[in-house]
């Protein structure tokens, strides 16, 4: 089989492995191009299909001893990886989770126990290595049954830690991994580093909210600024403002942190652009459900919620939310027809 290297990708040489299948070559070097995609990416760019073949990969200088590292095939989550393997010598083993992050693939099913059996088989991994230990990442641990890994490859899952930057310190000490390194954070810098896919995401939202403000304003029911800073507003505290200040909110469901930044910046929106009552209860009863429900969506962004709790917030919140919103635009309507009519 004659391997064709790719960006960042070479062939790995044949003399050091005599299986038909050789290995390839990774390089821990994260290029200029790379860290310009990396960008592009979070701001939607090819996101479905930014993803690297599933494959066993080599990095630095490694031996039938060195640890063999799982990861995903979504290109951003690979590239961080190798970068952080800079120095070491290891083995990757890329799993096909269809282009999706370690976190988010466990949750669908795509990076599992069937597929690290499938790589493992497929890769021959146990003809390269001599030890049987997998280093899978914690977050991935959700997809993974350990017993079941060991019954079908013969290898032990041993779980990494939550960040791949802790691993150089994981791998010192024996595999063991601190408490430190198994804490979850989702700290301002990887709120910041998320949002803007949320924003893109929401583009039509942001039509339908001009065009909204365009009608009001069209029928001289309010100011151009009036009729469409508040509906704009409300998607932005939803996609970027509530994402990035989640800890000032101390409630723990998702929607109701959304609702309240909904609510301050509907009370917000009362004090800058006075109304009558209609108006002051259009924007109570239509600008919070939108501000909650991109609020909500957040949650797939961040590793602080689980399945069931998404579950729990649907079932409890969506009905409630829903009416809110349906009085909000049947309020906007009534102002439009005042509009029309005066």
């Amino acid at each position: 089989m004659v391997l064709i290297p790719r960006q960042g990708v070479a062939a790995f040489s044949p003399a050091t492995i005599t299986l038909p299948d050789a290995p390839r070559y990774l390089t821990t070097s994260i290029s200029l191009h790379d860290r310009l995609e990396h960008l592009l990416v979070r701001f939607g760019w090819r996101r479905r299909q930014y993803r690297t073949e599933p494959a066993l990969y080599r990095i630095g200088s490694a031996t039938a001893e060195s640890p063999v590292i799982v990861t995903a095939n979504y290109k951003l989550t690979l590239d961080k990886v190798r970068g952080a393997c800079a120095g070491l010598d290891l083995w990757i083993l890329v799993l096909d989770t269809h282009g999706i992050n370690v976190w988010c693939a466990a949750g669908k099913g795509t990076f599992g126990t069937d597929e690290i059996a499938r790589m493992a088989k497929e890769s021959r991994l146990a003809d390269i290595v001599k030890h049987r230990r997998l280093i899978v990442p914690q977050l991935g641990a959700s997809g993974v049954s350990a017993h079941r890994v060991k019954e079908l490859t013969g290898f032990t899952v041993v779980y990494g830690p939550v960040r791949i930057t802790d691993l150089r310190a994981f791998l010192a000490a024996g595999m063991q991994a601190s408490d430190a390194m198994r804490r979850v954070h989702f700290d301002l810098a990887d709120r910041i580093a998320v949002t803007p896919m949320e924003l893109v995401l929401s583009w039509q939202l942001f039509l339908a909210a001009l065009a909204a403000g365009l009608l009001l304003w069209a029928s001289r029911a309010s100011t151009l600024g009036a009729a469409i800073v508040p509906f704009i507003g409300a998607i932005i505290m939803g996609t970027v403002i509530v994402p990035l200040s989640l800890p000032l909110f101390p409630f723990r469901p998702f929607v109701l942190k959304g609702l309240a930044g909904g609510l301050l910046w509907a009370f917000a929106m009362i004090a800058f652009f006075p109304g009558d009552i209609l108006t002051v209860a259009r924007h109570l009863t239509l600008l919070p459900p939108v501000t909650a429900y991109l609020v909500f969506n957040f949650t797939g962004s961040t590793a602080f919620t689980s399945p069931s709790g998404v579950k729990a917030e649907i079932r409890w919140f969506t009905w409630p939310l829903l009416i809110w919103f349906v009085a909000g635009v049947g309020l906007f309507f009534a102002e439009l027809v005042r509009g029309w009519l005066l």
